[in-house]
């Protein structure tokens, strides 16, 4: 059994100012005050050498709207119980930013933060031995270059720095997404754009490099945590049809891998369930193994934010939006596949609205075909690196009404296009017969002899449209899900019926759009953590960044946080540069 390590985890529904003996320790700000110092020093030293190369300025970021691209303030931790590796937000720990925001002057602790593969909620308040072990890092600084638009026009996707056009002092940072003379629409999730105004709108696609950068975890197969296995707590891949052992998958690692021998000549499959514990979940965890008749409901994916569930000193945990209010339905695969004999097929499958999406692979020739449900017509093909015994990396994508498919990173350019037209009903669906969204991704066998390893399953982006100055999709009054508590959230995202519910209009069919016209050289801009974001779409005037309002085009993290000690060792190392998060932003 696995052994738990720091933090604790929280468990009281609310929380409560500490006592007196909770006080931290004198001298912790301090340290934090000089390791800022310390970093301040290695950034000039750093800036120093850059500026002989790059006409570029520094800039730090304060708050978490473009997360996990760019952190802002925030706590780094390893889950408790999983042992995965996140970040949290913590900008509201800053005075100024707290100002800045709106919200009260005196800063408030984080205290608590929620993982975001097996949901389990860690305390981190700092007037604890546990907490202090995560302080707050300060966030990411990057290097902008503030000359690349004097010779070429900002392109969609970039990340920008601008100065706000409400404030022409303080600079923001978001990924332009609408160009000059474009009217720019949110949907569903999705942008979508009028290039001129007697044109409809068309979604808009990105390339392999902006979806992987953009695209956010659901969760990491290598992270399965063997004590809520232990707790009868079921495991998120499981055999599809469990009874049948002959032939059918099966794991010798604890469900990290599955693998399976070929011998069955109809396909088997390997399927996802998105069970994700509750607080209430929890508690009864906490408590040892779960009754034999409790059954624990998979889940709708949604757009959960890990970064988003820091709970201040005094909130309840109970909040519904840190569940996520939004249904994802574009979802990736990505794993290792090691072919063992070259015969049969192995096919990936990703499911929306009841719709399923496959990639179906011919294990010897290495042929790929794709598949939509109701689409006969659709069958692009391709020749794939994909033949005979072997270890591949996949990738299957269902993002912007597009399949894609990249083998060992490369991405596979297939015989016709792969794009798709708006299947539209786009309403999750399940039933007895077809589990549907309730089990959105598989992979499956025909006769071929594999083995499934590093296992992730990925979902998109999902930009909220403004409400009313609302960061919600849902129309109001009538909107049901935001009015919903916790727990009736957590109940609803497990129950179909709810979905299209007979007789009345679904809730996912009240869902709105924003439309924004922009002008010549208007540009519009969001952030990637939409939940969080104060961009364009809810300035109180000017909806659009004018051209001469641009700053340059961020180009790298140079100097994100440092460590304490050499990374995966308990070696002290006092400002270990953080090498992993160091690169050129996509």
């Amino acid at each position: 059994m696995k052994k738990k390590t720091t933090p604790t985890r929280v468990t009281t529904p609310r929380l409560t100012s500490p006592t007196t003996s909770e006080k931290p320790k004198p001298g912790f700000i301090s340290a934090y005050a000089i390791r800022e110092s310390v970093e301040s020093i290695v950034v000039a030293f750093i800036l120093a050498f850059v500026f002989r190369t790059f006409e570029a300025e520094a800039f730090v970021i304060p708050t978490g709207s473009m997360a996990p691209t760019l952190m802002g303030a925030h706590k780094d931790l390893p889950c408790p119980e999983c042992g995965f590796e996140y970040q949290a937000g913590a900008s509201g720990e800053a005075d100024d930013v707290a100002q800045q925001q709106g919200r009260r002057a005196k800063p408030r602790d984080v205290i608590a933060v929620t993982c975001p593969l097996c949901r389990y909620t860690a305390s981190v308040d700092p007037r604890t031995p546990e907490g202090r072990q995560f302080p707050t890092y300060g966030g990411d600084r990057i290097l902008v270059s503030k000359f690349a638009y004097e010779f070429a026009d900002p392109r969609r996707w970039d990340i920008v720095v601008f100065k706000y056009p409400g404030e022409a002092e303080t600079n923001y940072i978001k990924r332009l997404v609408g160009l000059p003379e474009e009217t720019v629409r949110l949907w569903h999730g999705d942008l979508y754009i009028k290039p001129h105004p007697d044109q409809p709108f068309r979604i808009e696609r990105r390339d392999a490099v902006k979806r992987r950068a953009m695209a956010q975890i659901v969760y990491d197969n290598d992270w399965v945590d063997d004590q809520m296995t232990e707790k009868r707590w079921p495991v998120r891949w499981q055999p599809a049809n469990a009874e049948v052992a002959a032939g059918n998958w099966a794991s010798t690692d604890g469900s990290r891998s599955y693998a399976i021998g070929g011998t069955a000549e109809t396909e088997q499959w390997l399927r996802y369930r998105h069970y994700v514990p509750s607080i209430d979940d929890w508690d009864l965890l906490d408590k040892g193994p779960l009754p034999e008749n409790y059954q624990p409901k998979p889940r709708l994916i949604t757009d959960f934010y890990a970064y988003d569930t820091s709970v201040s000193r005094g909130d309840s945990l109970e909040q519904p939006q840190m569940l996520g209010l939004h249904w994802v339905g574009d979802l990736m695969l990505e794993c290792q596949l090691q072919v063992t004999a070259a015969q049969g097929t192995a096919t990936l499958e990703l499911v929306k609205a009841g719709r399923h999406f496959r990639c179906v692979l011919d294990c010897q020739s290495g042929n790929a075909q794709l598949a939509i449900d109701g689409l006969p017509d659709y069958a692009p093909s391709a020749q794939t690196e994909l033949r005979g015994t072997g270890s591949y990396h996949l990738v299957f994508a269902n993002f912007d009404e597009q399949l894609t498919l990249e083998v060992n990173g490369k991405n596979v350019e297939f015989d016709s296009t792969t794009n798709y037209e708006s299947l539209g009903n786009d309403i999750p669906r399940s039933s007895v017969q077809d589990p549907g969204d309730l089990a959105p991704a598989g992979i499956a066998s025909q006769g071929a002899a594999l083995r499934v390893s590093q296992v992730r399953l990925w979902r998109d982006l999902y930009y909220i449209a403004a409400q009313d100055g609302r960061l919600s999709d849902y129309s109001m009054p009538a909107g049901l899900i935001p009015r919903l508590s916790y727990d009736q959230l957590v109940e609803f995202w497990s129950t179909p019926e709810e979905w299209a519910p007979a007789g009345r209009a679904s809730p996912f069919e009240q869902r709105s759009e924003s439309v924004f016209p922009l002008a010549q050289d208007q540009f519009f801009v969001l952030g990637d953590n939409s939940p969080l974001s104060q961009d364009a779409r809810l300035w109180p005037a000017e909806r659009f960044v004018a051209r001469e309002l641009m700053v340059g085009k961020a180009l790298m993290i140079f100097w994100p946080h440092s460590f304490n000690r050499v990374p995966g060792t308990k070696i002290p190392f006092p400002y270990f540069p953080n090498f992993a998060r160091m690169g050129f932003i996509r």
